[in-house]
C-alpha cells in the first residue's frame, strides 16, 4: 500500500478490503493487512467494526456454555452483545479476539416457549440428518406490532490448505399469526476457490409458502417445507455451476482479436520479399479480402 497516502484514504481501502473477505479468512486478513500497511492499530480499529458485520452476515457459531450459538442480526443487542435463546442470557463479544465475557440474564420472555423448543427440536435433528457439520438457531423478532420468530442454518467448510472456503445459510421468517402464517427463506451459498485462480461464486434464492398455524402440526409442516426448498435447490446449485464451469472454459480461451479490417494479402506477400515464385504468382481475389 501506498505510503504517501492520508489516514483516511488508507482507513477507506482498508474497509473496502475486510469487507471483501470470503467467509473463514477474516482473521488471516486482518493479519496480512497489518503487515501491509504496517499501522496495525488503524486495521484494527477499521477491523472491530467490519469484523462485527462479517460475523452476523455469516451466522458465525461460537461455542459458549458447551452449545453453540450464531452470531446474527436477529439476537444483536448492540454494543456488541448478543442473546443466547436457548439459555436465556446475553453476552459479550469481542469480534477481533474471539472472546466471550460479561454474561448476564436477558430479560426477554418468550410466549411461544412450547412452539418454540417444538420448532427447535425439529430443526436440530432436521439439521443433523442434512449435513455433515452444521448449527441451527431459533429466534424471536418484532417488526412493528408482529411477532416473529426466525430460524437459522449454517453449515460451512473451511479448508485452507486445500485452497477453498465454502459457507451456506439459510433463515426462514414466519409472523405468529393465528390460523395462517407465510414462511419466506432465503438460501445463501459462497465458495472461495484460490489455488489457480481467485474465483468467487455466490448462489442465492428466496422461497415462500403459506402454512397452517394449527397446533404442534405447524412444526411438522415447516420442516418438511425446508425439506423439499432444500432438496430442490441443492441439484440446481449443481447444475448451474457445472453450466458456469463450462462458460469459463469457453469463455477464457484466446480468441483472435477482431478488426474488422481487410487484409490485403498480396501487399504482405511482397512486403516480406518472398521468393520471386511466390511473390509474383497473382493471389486469388479470394483471398484478397478477409474479415478478421
Amino acid at each position: 500500500m501506498r505510503q504517501d497516502l492520508c489516514k483516511p484514504e488508507k482507513a477507506s481501502l482498508i474497509c473496502s478490503l475486510l469487507r471483501q473477505t470470503p467467509p473463514g479468512e477474516f482473521s488471516q486478513v486482518v493479519r496480512d493487512l497489518s503487515a501491509l500497511v504496517q499501522d496495525e492499530q488503524l486495521v484494527r480499529q477499521e477491523a472491530a467494526h467490519i469484523g462485527a458485520c462479517h460475523n452476523k452476515s455469516n451466522f458465525t457459531p461460537i461455542k459458549i456454555n458447551r452449545h453453540t450459538v450464531l452470531l446474527t442480526h436477529y439476537n444483536d443487542l448492540g454494543g456488541n452483545r448478543f442473546f443466547d435463546p436457548q439459555d436465556k442470557f446475553s453476552f459479550e463479544f469481542d469480534h477481533l479476539c474471539w472472546i466471550t465475557g460479561k454474561p448476564q440474564l436477558h430479560g426477554v420472555i418468550l410466549d411461544e416457549g412450547e412452539l418454540w423448543e417444538t420448532l427447535h427440536k425439529g430443526l436440530k435433528e432436521y439439521v443433523s440428518c442434512r449435513f455433515p457439520v452444521a448449527n441451527c438457531c431459533m429466534f424471536k423478532k418484532s417488526l412493528g406490532k408482529r411477532q416473529m420468530l426466525v430460524a437459522c442454518i449454517e453449515a460451512h467448510q473451511y479448508q485452507p490448505s486445500n485452497h477453498w472456503n465454502s459457507l451456506w445459510k439459510s433463515d426462514w421468517t414466519f409472523a405468529l399469526t393465528p390460523f395462517t402464517t407465510q414462511v419466506t427463506g432465503i438460501f445463501l451459498l459462497q465458495i472461495y476457490y484460490f489455488k489457480d485462480a481467485n474465483l468467487h461464486v455466490t448462489v442465492s434464492k428466496s422461497v415462500s409458502n403459506t402454512l397452517n398455524m394449527i397446533d404442534q402440526s405447524f412444526a411438522t409442516d415447516f420442516v418438511k417445507f425446508l425439506k423439499v426448498e432444500d432438496t430442490r435447490f441443492h441439484p440446481a446449485i449443481l447444475e448451474n455451476l457445472q453450466a458456469f464451469s463450462e462458460d469459463m472454459r469457453v469463455n477464457l480461451r484466446r480468441k483472435l482479436p477482431v478488426t474488422r479490417t481487410f487484409i490485403n494479402w498480396s501487399k504482405l506477400l511482397n512486403e516480406r520479399h518472398l521468393n520471386t515464385n511466390v511473390s509474383n504468382t497473382e493471389v486469388p481475389p479470394s483471398l484478397l479480402k478477409r474479415d478478421i
